[in-house]
């Protein structure tokens, strides 16, 4: 057992495989009751010693991804957990932020043990954030993002107490995937993050941000679904853990708004980060390429099929049609012409493109059109199985967890290759954390990339026809149609 004092009191924790790891340590108050749709408010201290060796409760979430989030004891969302090699030292610090679609998450699962990654000589840090109505949902009387408020908290906490870890609170690289690489991407441009990390990598950005009349527009059909407006007082007297049931019930029918939300109601999309104007004053790329972050070093990247998984998910792999492929096209590329496809493939691409690909890249390229650096790379590898390099398939890589936990079910039989790429991956990733050099040359008019695969390469941005196609679209926050 080991103990480490914080501000708000001492801790212990244990060691595991040569690692100390504490579970649970809370970075803010219970976001319930007086504080429920607040701002994340400061830690009530505590006397004695507390024990840091169980995963904080998750936050209330929706059960439609078969992740049955709204049971939940206690009301301790907002912990964080660290993995510490060295607590005597002076080590870089990666902070993951989880994805999730901004509906669901956990720190706790087990493909997001930072073990592996703290024994290549960084502490890791993760950590739980309100995610759905609690987190995302635009309420009346409250502030927007609160989800990524509460990542600004948690970072604030890694400033303040790190030291106390053996971590350099001055050398901080956040990492995420999926709606952790959007979210990545927002904090990077938020005024409030700003100076609590120095290097960030954003994986499989999602270009899905909202404006506030669409995020107002869904918050109120939330609402309805439970006879209530969207404010604070009606909201607040809502069970936490019964509250996903609406946003689980507006997101089974969605398609039906699909004439005012558009393409959020197309790849049905309830919740994302809001633009407005104040946590979130602009779009993250129009931000980047204007130079708001051009002093933070940033990774930018994607696997080369995303869409698979979800095609899957939603059992179309092998079945779409050529009118459900031209649908994708019409609603998520208009006007952009792209080569004569088979139904799936172009169905796959495109989708791939709009969600995760291209914001990924313009991600990057915005960055380095603001005065900084970046570097690009893209999951080509191919694991056993029908998933291809889709979407998820890199987590448990990066954490060198293959074969462990839900996500790496996409992975299949778990091979010689399979460890192969994890290692590639988890090296670029520390040691990116380390030097700011993942290992490959940053990118530039050479566009040049890493493809991570067995064996890896590096070689010019290899997605060059949707690079071409979608040169001129900006990602705007998507609007409320009517």
């Amino acid at each position: 057992m080991v103990e480490v004092r914080v501000g708000a009191g001492a801790v212990r924790g244990g060691v595991e495989s040569g690692v100390a790891v504490f579970r649970g340590i809370p970075f803010a108050a219970p976001p319930v009751g007086e504080h429920r749709f607040a701002a994340p408010q400061p830690v009530v201290p505590w006397d004695g010693v507390r024990e840091a060796l169980a995963f904080g409760p998750p936050p209330p979430q929706a059960a439609v991804f078969g992740m049955d989030g709204r049971v939940t004891e206690g009301d301790d969302w907002l912990t964080v957990n660290v993995w510490s090699p060295d607590l005597a030292g002076d080590l870089p610090v990666m902070v993951w932020i989880q994805g999730g679609a901004y509906t669901i998450g956990t720190s706790g699962l087990p493909e997001y043990d930072g073990t592996h990654l703290a024994r290549d000589g960084v502490v890791v840090v993760t950590f739980n954030y309100r995610v759905g109505v609690e987190g995302f949902a635009l309420i009346e009387g409250a502030p927007a993002n609160r989800g990524l408020l509460d990542q600004v908290a948690a970072l604030e906490w890694v400033r303040a107490e790190i030291h106390a870890f053996g971590g350099d609170p001055d050398r901080v690289t956040v990492f995420g995937q999926s709606a952790g690489g959007g979210s990545v991407a927002a904090l990077l441009v938020m005024p409030r993050a700003a100076g609590l990390f120095h290097r960030a990598i954003a994986s499989s950005v999602p270009g899905v941000f909202f404006t506030p009349e669409l995020a107002a527009d869904i918050a109120s059909v939330c609402a309805a679904e439970l006879g209530l407006g969207p404010t604070v007082a009606d909201l607040s007297t809502v069970d936490p853990a019964l509250l996903p049931a609406a946003g689980d019930e507006v997101m089974a029918g969605i398609g039906r708004f699909a004439g005012r939300w558009g393409r959020a109601a197309y790849k049905k999309v309830p919740f994302a980060p809001v633009v407005d104007g104040d946590v979130l004053p602009v779009a993250p790329w129009e931000a980047l390429a204007s130079g708001v972050a051009r002093d933070v070093e940033l990774v930018a990247g994607h696997t080369r099929s995303e869409q698979r998984l979800l095609t899957i998910i939603e059992g179309m792999l092998g079945t779409v049609t050529a009118a459900q492929a031209a649908e994708a096209a019409e609603v998520l590329a208009p006007g952009l012409e792209y080569p004569e496809l088979g139904p799936g493939e172009l169905f796959e691409v495109v989708c791939s493109d709009w969600l995760f690909r291209m914001p990924s890249l313009h991600l990057a390229e915005a960055q380095v059109a603001g005065g900084g650096r970046a570097f690009v790379y893209e999951v080509s590898w191919v694991p056993p199985g029908p998933f291809g390099a889709c979407h998820g398939m890199d987590v448990p890589l990066v954490f060198g967890n293959p074969g462990i936990g839900q996500s790496s079910a996409v992975l299949g039989e778990i091979t010689a290759d399979t460890h192969d790429l994890a290692a590639q991956m988890r090296t670029a990733w520390s040691s990116f954390a380390r030097t700011g050099d993942p290992g490959w040359p940053e990118y530039g008019s050479d566009r040049l990339t890493r493809l991570f695969d067995v064996p890896p390469s590096v070689v010019p941005y290899p997605e060059e026809t949707s690079r071409v196609l979608w040169s001129g679209h900006r990602f705007e926050p998507l609007p409320l149609l009517e």
